[in-house]
């Protein structure tokens, strides 16, 4: 689809029109001045790519965070009709039909005329089903987040949910009374002679401690990320909840700390405060300034002892990579270990030809993908490996 300045009247504004009407049905509170601002936006703008027109109407439609997987799903399934014409008189006719307690994958169905299966209607399982609900379930596990429908993406947040992301315990300096220990602790075994006054002073030793290292996540929220930050925010809900000293960062335009936010256990109220904490969803990135924040402000308090980073981006910079590889030398030199996690490389033919990439790359300990719950739990692999083996860069033909 292609929409040229000045093509904002007649049958395409009657297509905006009736996709208005459809998202009203599908519970999105759409208005007339809604609609006409979002010819008037198109008009002025020229958009000449999809994408555009995508993001002009959702600047335009949409008010609040939660009403977007709605947008997503009916601007897919509207929009790539062959004949957007009879898809929106078909909207129009669902637009006036009563609205029930159906979910919002079903409201956006019906509201676009497609067929719903109400749960009277749902077959009742069969013993040959368990075998294809298996074969769902794996299929799930290996589908691109942007490409899940509403039910899929439930489906999937239930999966990220009970992942677990163990890491390694490492020795730190500090000391902790330990019978086996190689240390001779004197105070203690002073203190223990005046208490028992024996005539033999046992020995009382320590030995270094052992515990999993702080886990520092910096995810990026930006408009090309949108699709994923949203998922794999309930994966960072679950990491926090699971492990003690995790602590997550999201950024767009600047950096902001959300660790407290996560720290509930109910995962809705909890992204609900981090949507309500972050002020530039969805909007541009700009990496290297907000690696420049972390670094200045939060490096010497979060990455202590060996500190594991988690950096979540598609590394596509518009501030052109300025002060980027700097940022990134600085923060791997302050952690013990930095992964990069790339939804870009569902792409078989990815290329590090971004200036943002280039300047990221040489710098990490594992580039690895983030766009499928595979890639996921494919972590858990990743980050049980010992320090000593931690130089496991993507072998590609441009490492």
């Amino acid at each position: 689809m292609q929409v040229t300045p000045g093509t904002t009247h007649g049958r395409f504004a009657e297509n905006v029109m009736h996709f208005a009407r459809a998202l009203r049905a599908a519970g999105v509170p759409v208005g007339s001045d809604r609609v006409l601002g979002a010819l008037q936006a198109l008009d002025i703008a020229g958009v000449q790519r999809r994408e555009d027109f995508y993001w002009t109407l959702a600047a335009v439609f949409l008010s609040r965070r939660e009403q977007f997987d709605v947008f997503d799903q009916a601007f897919r399934v509207f929009w790539d009709s062959s004949d957007a014409v009879a898809s929106a008189a078909v909207a129009a006719k669902a637009s006036a039909a009563s609205e029930d307690t159906q979910s919002p994958g079903n409201r956006v169905a019906e509201a676009l005329g497609l067929s719903v299966t109400s749960p009277g209607e749902r077959e009742q399982p069969e013993e040959p089903r368990i075998a294809a609900a298996a074969s769902d379930a794996e299929q799930l596990r290996r589908r691109d987040f942007a490409s899940m429908s509403l039910d899929e993406l439930a489906q999937a947040k239930t999966l990220v949910a009970k992942l677990r992301l163990p890491i390694p315990e490492i020795r730190v300096r500090r000391l902790s009374p330990d019978p086996h220990g190689l240390k001779v602790d004197l105070r203690a075994t002073l203190r223990a002679s005046l208490r028992d006054y024996a005539d033999i002073i046992p020995l009382r030793t320590r030995a270094h401690r052992w515990q999993p290292p702080p886990l520092v996540i910096l995810c990026d929220i930006s408009g090309s990320m949108s699709r994923y930050s949203r998922m794999l925010l309930h994966f960072l809900h679950a990491i926090t909840n699971d492990r003690d000293r995790v602590q997550t960062f999201v950024f767009g335009t600047r950096l902001t700390n959300i660790s407290r936010h996560l720290k509930h256990r109910d995962v809705d109220i909890a992204l609900d405060a981090v949507a309500q904490a972050v002020a530039d969803w969805s909007g541009g990135t700009r990496i290297g300034a907000a690696l420049k924040s972390f670094n200045l402000r939060w490096s010497r308090r979060v990455l202590a002892q060996n500190a594991a980073v988690l950096l979540i981006t598609d590394g596509l910079d518009r501030e052109g990579a300025r002060d980027l590889a700097a940022q990134m030398e600085r923060l791997r030199k302050s952690c013990g270990r930095l992964v990069w996690l790339n939804p870009l490389l569902r792409y078989r033919e990815f290329q590090p030809l971004a200036a943002g990439v280039r300047a990221m790359l040489p710098h990490v300990d594992a580039f690895l993908p983030a766009h499928d719950i595979e890639s996921l739990a494919a972590l858990v692999d990743v980050l049980s490996k010992t320090r000593a083996n931690s130089r496991y860069r993507r072998e590609t033909a441009w490492t």
